[in-house]
C-alpha cells in the first residue's frame, strides 16, 4: 500500500519528527524517511531514533507516541498516487481480484484504504496483526491467497520495495516492481522484480494480457 497505492510518507514523517520533538530531538527530511520506511511501525521508530537509545524499553515508548499522533493525523498529508484509483478500477473490471498486504500496523491500513478507495471492492485488506511476521515473510500473502481459493504462481505481487518483491518470491507469486514509491529501480532489480513498471499502463499489461 505505501509507496504503491498511497504516497503516505508526508504523515509518517509528520508522526516521527512530532514523536522525536517531544524528546527534544530533531526531526529528519522527506527524503531520510522514504529509506526508513517498508518493515513497519517499530522498525520505522527505531531507525528515526539515535542509535544509542535504540533500547527496546525505549523504542516501545516512541513508538507509543508516534501512534497516538499518526492514528489522528493518518490522512492529512496522504493521498493516491496519480492514476491509482483508475488502475484498481480498470483491474476489477477485467476480473482480476484485489487484496492489500502491508507493513502498517492493521488498523491504520484498512482505515486508509477505507478512506481512499471506498468503491474498490478488495478482497481482503491486510495490514501487519498479532500472530503474523512482517513481509518479506510471506505468511501475510500466502494466508490471503488461500482466502481467495488463488495460485500463488498465477498472483502478483505488486509493491515498490527489495521487500516486497522478497515476499513474491517466498509465497512463489509474480512481482512488479513500481518504481513511483520510495525505493530506488536498483533495489527492485536487485531483489528479482519479475517487471519494473514506470506507468499504471504498464501494470495493467503486466497483469491482464
Amino acid at each position: 500500500m505505501d509507496g504503491t497505492l498511497l504516497n503516505t510518507i508526508g504523515d509518517l514523517a509528520v508522526a516521527c519528527n512530532h514523536m522525536l520533538a517531544l524528546r527534544s530531538m530533531e526531526g529528519h527530511t522527506y527524503e531520510e524517511y522514504c529509506g526508513f520506511v517498508g518493515n513497519g511501525i517499530t522498525r520505522l521508530v527505531e531507525r528515526a531514533i539515535p542509535e544509542g537509545l535504540r533500547t527496546a524499553e525505549y523504542i516501545a515508548a516512541a513508538r507509543r507516541d508516534f501512534l497516538e499522533y499518526y492514528f489522528d493525523h493518518i490522512d492529512i498529508h496522504t493521498h493516491p498516487y496519480e492514476g491509482v484509483h483508475a488502475l484498481l478500477r480498470r483491474l476489477s473490471a477485467a476480473g482480476v481480484m484485489l487484496a492489500v498486504a502491508s507493513n502498517k500496523f492493521d488498523a491504520g491500513t484498512k482505515r486508509l484504504i477505507e478512506r481512499f478507495f471506498p468503491d474498490v471492492p478488495f478482497v481482503a485488506v491486510y495490514g501487519n496483526r498479532e500472530g503474523f511476521p512482517l513481509k518479506p515473510d510471506a505468511a501475510l500473502l500466502q494466508t490471503i491467497i488461500a482466502e481467495c481459493g488463488g495460485d500463488a504462481s498465477q498472483c502478483w505481487m505488486v509493491g515498490d520495495s527489495g521487500v516486497d518483491m522478497q515476499t513474491a518470491h517466498a509465497a512463489g507469486a509474480r512481482s512488479i516492481g513500481v518504481s513511483w514509491g520510495f525505493r530506488s529501480r536498483e533495489e527492485l532489480s536487485e531483489n528479482g522484480a519479475g517487471v519494473i513498471a514506470d506507468t499504471v499502463d504498464e501494470v495493467f499489461s503486466a497483469i491482464v494480457y
